[in-house]
């Protein structure tokens, strides 16, 4: 199970608004989605989670570009929203490599049609090998840190509650669960 809020923070305070990223395919057509949606604001953030599974943001600051970080990236890279935020870049990749699998063939769980989930011993082995993006945290720790969430407390959010963690500590959490 998905969620994905957008929360931008206006003069007035956070404002929070669900977001639907069906029609969302690339970091662009989330940053435009984001910039579209909440054009007075200073600030833009991003959340998306899959239950359990990981956690991302997005920050726009005015017409700087993105930040971005993932909590987990091999999960994330399971996953079609996962996919949208982790760049070439962010994954210290060259633009084109191919070392995550096709993504259209996945389920929503990360899993092919009818296959099982690959057990840890299996991910930390292609890992090894370079088949598979690595488990470990990806982006700009420090992308929350001037509004209340350092790059320790980010890293050490458990996935089941992080948005809630991180809009409680921005003074949100009552706007973003009024759209969860």
């Amino acid at each position: 199970m998905y969620f994905a809020a957008l929360l931008a923070r206006t003069e007035d305070g956070w404002e929070a608004s669900d977001t639907e990223l069906d029609d969302v395919e690339t970091l662009s057509d989330l940053t435009d989605l984001a910039r579209e949606a909440s054009e007075e604001a200073d600030t833009v953030l991003v959340l998306i989670e899959q239950e359990d599974a990981w956690f991302g943001v997005l920050r726009l600051d005015g017409e700087e570009d993105p930040r971005i970080y993932v909590s987990d990236a091999a999960a994330a890279a399971r996953s079609s929203y996962g996919e949208i935020l982790l760049t070439d870049e962010l994954l210290g990749r060259e633009p084109g490599d191919d070392d995550v699998a096709d993504l259209d063939s996945l389920d929503l769980d990360g899993t092919e049609d009818g296959e099982p989930e690959h057990s840890d011993e299996e991910d930390e082995e292609a890992a090894a090998s370079g088949e598979a993006v690595s488990h470990s945290p990806v982006g700009d720790r420090d992308i929350l840190a001037d509004l209340g969430v350092s790059e320790k407390e980010l890293l050490a959010l458990d996935e089941g509650d992080a948005l809630s963690t991180i809009a409680d500590s921005l003074g949100a959490a009552e706007v973003l669960e009024t759209v969860r």
